[in-house]
């Protein structure tokens, strides 16, 4: 979502420079792990870094496939989960529990299924073959939700975050290379 649609063009103007990516759903210590900056939700960064917004606000979709919903009711609060099976995604210290808001309202439940995976293409690819009710970024399942694929529900209860910045530790001497993919990556209004 971040650097995927700019690598051609970054590549392009900076034919030099070779972008050496690895990924991890958890966070990341950039100085332990010898890195020059990461990717990753504004929630996640420590208050030491330098942090460059490259999204939008965000928001996490509920879905499940239109099979699924043949044979179960349609949640209509966060409370109605507890009826249903949930594919969890999860961190290397847990299961990730799905955050609700509404109004002055907030939930959080722990999601309860058959299946719980640590990449969330595989948490879509078990709810668009109707295993249960899965979530994830809502920008990445706009196509398949506006094909029919999958169902969004609980809209009204998924809150917006801050969505995902590039971030580094402060230095005197930046590398031109990170100068480089920082003005690249960087939203643009």
């Amino acid at each position: 979502m971040v650097i995927l649609p700019k690598l051609a063009h970054f590549a392009r103007t900076f034919p030099e420079i070779v972008l050496e990516v690895t990924s991890s759903n958890d966070p990341v210590d950039l100085v332990a792990g010898q890195y020059d900056a990461g990717v990753q939700l504004g929630e996640f960064i420590q208050r030491d870094m330098i942090a460059v917004r490259v999204t939008r606000e965000m928001r996490l979709a509920v879905v499940g496939s239109p099979q699924y919903f043949k044979s179960h009711n349609i949640p209509r609060s966060p409370r109605d989960l507890k009826d249903h099976s949930c594919i969890g995604f999860r961190f290397s210290n847990g299961l990730y529990r799905w955050e609700f808001e509404k109004g002055r309202k907030t939930l959080t439940v722990s999601p309860q299924g058959p299946a719980s995976f640590d990449d969330p293409d595989l948490v879509i690819q078990a709810v668009l073959k109707g295993v249960g009710i899965g979530t994830a970024m809502e920008e990445t399942l706009r196509p398949m939700i506006s094909e029919g694929r999958l169902v969004q529900v609980l809209k009204d209860w998924c809150p917006t975050f801050p969505g995902y910045f590039l971030y580094y530790p402060s230095r005197r001497n930046q590398p031109a290379a990170l100068s480089a993919l920082i003005d690249t990556l960087r939203l643009s209004d």
